[in-house]
């Protein structure tokens, strides 16, 4: 079976999270205690996908589950990736 991917929603959460990354950075992202440094706090990938969700219009549909689950793998990876570049230019 195919994968469902919704690309208007993933579209809405790459926009929102560029404007959270632009007024807050990305140590809005991580984990601020814990034993790991650099640990992306799942509550904060989840606000930007329900807020995509929230901005949609009203006329659609609400996403499937399927593209739900990948748009917030997709904004984990980016997460990842900003994480794993911040590094590299630190030097860590």
């Amino acid at each position: 079976m195919a994968d469902i991917i919704d690309l208007s929603l993933l579209a809405d959460a790459r926009r929102y999270l560029s404007k959270l990354l632009d007024a807050r950075g990305i140590s809005y992202f991580l984990q601020k205690d814990g034993q790991r440094l650099f640990h992306i706090e799942p509550a904060k990938v989840e606000l930007v996908v329900r807020t995509a969700i929230r901005s949609r219009a009203d006329s659609l549909p609400s996403p499937h589950p399927k593209a739900v689950e990948h748009c917030r793998k997709e904004v984990r990876r980016e997460l990842i990736r900003l994480v794993a570049s911040a590094m590299l230019q630190t030097g860590l």
